[in-house]
């Protein structure tokens, strides 16, 4: 069984993270431009004691991508 780096995988999410707060910080900007994929309403299954809702969004864009190459240059670097 492979083992799992989970410094790399930690590295891309926060990545991801910091994409998203350059996104947010540059409203206007190309930065912005993505997709968004996932479920557009959540799934709500209610049987009657108990409700469990299900939803999943992932918005992937410009910014993020940047966020996960310096992400991936840092893991380089501290590897």
């Amino acid at each position: 069984m492979k083992k799992v780096n989970w410094v790399l995988v930690l590295l891309v999410l926060v990545g991801f993270v910091i994409g998203r707060f350059i996104g947010t910080y540059f409203e206007g900007t190309f930065l912005n431009y993505g997709q968004s994929f996932g479920l557009s309403t959540p799934v709500v299954l209610d049987l009657g004691f108990f409700v469990l809702t299900f939803g999943l969004t992932i918005q992937i864009t410009i910014a993020s991508v940047v966020g996960v190459i310096i992400a991936l240059v840092v893991y380089r670097f501290i590897r």
